[in-house]
């Protein structure tokens, strides 16, 4: 078939009407193909175009949005900081009432390090009666202060000497102090309204082998990236491909702190785009090390309850005991391997794991020319050293709710919760453990004669200031719950006598302790024709026992009487002044015996006033609230103040240090014989309350067993509370309570007569201190004497 070649338009008739032809229609038919080809990209692009524009106005809206999210954050305060508690500081100088055994103590709790030869913050070494350690620097509410190499020395009862390790003239030489203040123990914190708890500690003040190990492990161009690694990001895709599995990680550092501070552990591309995109604007507007300082703040490291432990700073606290400055490389390699998953290498639960981790940490460490070899072999042979278990502090919830109400009272809204305020209170570190150890050993013997639900409460507080030292408000001391040593108001038995007689010795012209009281039967009869008729606890009458004897022995019918002999309102007003609310004391005769309600932490108040000479001290807990600028927004110093004579102070406190050699609480005295110790027993009406009352020369410690429901305890003040005080003391360590004699005050001699009686006697048999403030006693006793020898010259 012959070629045909196709007709150019120069071949076209002219005038002819190219459409009207078969060869234009055959022409435009094949050209609609190329137009809707044209057309169908054109929409495509179009799509694309109108897509990716609303993309980037997403991506940028979304910027805006991240922004101001970060923005917020960083410009604000970063985190929820909660109140950080720490207990009283132990202020030491020469002459001190303070023992080498007590210091010693003190040292342990505070976790000190015993070494041959102290040189860093936190050793310390012993020998007898001198202690040698550095003393850490710490930030107290007057201003910081630096570590400190110090030696004190101890006789056997107080501080002999105080001298400081001094450079002078490139030698070492020892300084004289006046007085050194050894840091207090951080108690736990105040929580804040979130789960996070941290410790704010600048980076600038961690250890530098501590973050270069975390940057080495977790982010090793942390310095170069722009906040997204995609270096780190191809390497861990290789390794996982490699693996397997998921075994490397791409995030950098902040990405971690992206996700931490501001999303949540979902894995889904969203949230990992959201990181990826915060993580390129912190890096954008914030230096890398205010991004290092926010990560080694915020970083997760455990979970204690239901408190997460944030930060290195806090996290050294928690595994061992120790602020983070004074941990072992090897301790600080296990805080950066727990970074990748506290639960998974929780060292409790899996130290296996949490070795292997740490030595890989070690290893990195070493191949990065951080650690020599030597360091680098005798790290990885140390055990994990974490502390028993992962604490904070030890659980103190009675005490913290009596914190948290002198906080309302005192410092009111100046006390702002999750400011990172810094709280100072009065609480002895080993007075609330051995209280707590104390209630655990004895309750559970206790229990197997009064029933499983026996309660108990303890308040302790120092004898002088009235500084709370310690509180346990239930028979399980770390738990929180119904507050008894300050919520549970409870008849208070014959621990009211002692405000009764000193009531009678305040007025020496009418008693004294070897005044005589009767004890026969008694009926009282009230406004309305109601009888009232007291019993002494054994069912017994003497006759006539002296005053002294008489509150020694808890005998209630001498009570009574001497209680009507001074009047109902004189027994109330002295009972106001020792610190009891007037309103709680109802005006009847059966208060005399205790027949009303009193919280232990009122009674406390009421003995701190007579055992510190009749000087009222009000109860408190709080010393002082700092801010972390070192502020200072509440102080209160010791104050007291003389409401009751000191000579009629003296004279109770005679009467309850016989209460512990012959009275009701002699069973103690068989356990301390050489400690001076004074006390008051006390059981309510039918066994409901037991309670015991110690004092020693440091504390005053009310002790309350019995139930919530008020049933029978079936336990008196001697067989239940007495026990539980005397676990305490034992475990104390007593201070022997030695009471200066006032002026006015004398010791005289009595003859003790048939009838119980007592007869002054120049040469008598027994002898008592009186307040004689006229000196009638004395006189009479001189003109017997000058009657004597007259008489015998005239004969």
């Amino acid at each position: 078939m012959p070629d045909r070649k196709p007709t150019s338009h120069s071949e076209q008739p002219q005038g002819a009407d190219i459409s009207d032809t078969p060869t234009s229609a055959k022409s435009s038919v094949a050209s609609k193909p190329h137009a809707l080809g044209r057309n169908k990209r054109g929409y495509i692009m179009y799509g694309l175009l109108s897509v990716g524009i609303a993309f980037f106005i997403a991506t940028v809206l979304l910027g805006f949005r991240l922004q101001q999210v970060v923005s917020d954050k960083f410009t604000g305060q970063l985190w929820q900081l909660p109140s950080v508690v720490y207990a009283r500081e132990l202020v030491l100088q020469p002459g001190a009432k303070v023992r080498y055994e007590e210091v010693l103590n003190e040292l342990k709790q505070l976790k000190y390090q015993q070494v041959d030869r102290p040189s860093r913050s936190g050793e310390y070494t012993s020998s007898r009666l001198k202690l040698e350690f550095v003393r850490r620097p710490f930030i107290f509410k007057e201003g910081k202060e630096d570590e400190r190499h110090v030696v004190v020395e101890f006789d056997y009862t107080s501080v002999k000497r105080i001298s400081e390790w001094v450079e002078r003239g490139g030698k070492k030489e020892l300084k004289q102090l006046g007085i050194i203040r050894i840091e207090p123990k951080m108690l736990g914190m105040l929580e804040s309204q979130t789960t996070e708890q941290r410790i704010y500690l600048p980076k600038d003040q961690m250890p530098s082998a501590l973050i270069d190990a975390l940057i080495t492990t977790e982010d090793r161009d942390f310095y170069q990236h722009d906040g997204v690694s995609i270096v780190a990001i191809g390497r861990a895709f290789v390794a996982n491909i490699k693996a397997g599995r998921t075994v490397q990680g791409g995030s950098t550092l902040t990405q971690q702190l992206a996700k931490n501070l501001f999303l949540s552990s979902e894995r889904s591309l969203w949230r990992k785009i959201k990181e990826a995109y915060m993580a390129l604007i912190i890096d954008h507007n914030y230096e890398k090390d205010q991004i290092l300082d926010a990560y080694l703040n915020q970083v997760y490291l455990a979970q204690s309850g239901k408190q997460a432990i944030h930060g290195f700073a806090l996290g050294a606290r928690f595994y061992f005991g120790r602020p983070l400055s004074e941990l072992r490389v090897d301790q600080q390699a296990l805080l950066v391997g727990l970074v990748k998953g506290p639960s998974y290498y929780n060292p409790w639960r899996y130290p296996e794991r949490a070795t292997a981790r740490r030595d890989l940490v070690l290893r990195m460490m070493h191949d990065s020319q951080m650690i020599d070899n030597v360091s680098y072999k005798k790290a990885i042979q140390r055990p994990l050293d974490v502390q028993e278990k992962g604490q904070l502090s030890r659980r103190q919830p009675a005490y913290f709710d009596q914190l948290r109400r002198e906080l309302t009272e005192q410092v009111g809204d100046k006390f702002e919760s999750g400011k990172g305020l810094r709280l100072f209170t009065t609480l002895d570190p080993l007075s609330q453990e051995k209280a707590e150890e104390a209630v655990r050993s004895t309750m559970p013997k206790l229990a197997k004669k009064a029933g499983a639900n026996i309660e108990n409460a303890i308040v302790i507080a120092d004898r002088l200031t009235g500084e709370v030292r310690a509180m346990v408000g239930g028979s399980k001391p770390g738990y929180a719950g119904f507050n008894r040593a300050i919520d549970a108001k409870r008849q208070i038995g014959s621990v009211v006598k002692p405000a009764i007689y000193l009531a009678a010795l305040s007025q020496p012209e009418r008693f004294s302790l070897a005044t005589s009281l009767e004890d026969k039967p008694l009926k009282l009869t009230g406004e309305r024709g109601e009888i009232w008729s007291p019993r002494n606890y054994d069912r017994q009458y003497r006759g006539a026992v002296p005053l002294y004897l008489a509150l020694a022995k808890s005998y209630n019918i001498p009570t009574v009487n001497l209680g009507m002999a001074v009047g109902l309102e004189g027994v109330i007003d002295t009972m106001a002044k020792l610190g009891v609310d007037r309103q709680e004391i109802p005006p009847l005769p059966s208060m005399l015996l205790g027949a009303f309600t009193l919280t232990p932490f009122e009674v406390t108040q009421m003995y701190q006033t007579i055992a510190s000479g009749g000087r009222k001290a009000p109860l408190k807990a709080l010393s002082a609230v700092v801010t972390n600028d070192g502020e200072v927004l509440f102080q209160q110093l010791p104050l007291s103040s003389q409401v009751v004579s000191e000579q009629s102070a003296w004279l109770t406190m005679y009467g309850l240090q016989k209460t512990v050699t012959e009275g009701t609480a002699r069973y103690l005295n068989g356990q301390l014989p050489s400690s001076r110790l004074a006390g008051k027993t006390g059981t309510s009406d039918k066994g409901r309350d037991s309670w015991y009352v110690g004092i020693d020369g440091r504390e005053v410690v009310t002790v309350w067993i019995g139930k919530d429901d008020n049933s029978n305890s079936k336990l008196t003040g001697s067989s239940g509370a007495l026990r539980l005080y005397t676990d305490y003391i034992l475990r104390r360590d007593p201070e022997p309570l030695v009471l200066q004699r006032p002026s006015e005050i004398a010791t005289f001699d009595y003859q003790r007569n048939q009838n119980g009686t007592y007869s002054q006697r120049c040469l008598g048999q027994e002898h008592l201190p009186a307040w004689d403030p006229n000196g009638l006693l004395k006189v009479t006793c001189v003109k017997k004497v000058q009657r004597f020898f007259q008489n015998l010259f005239d004969w």
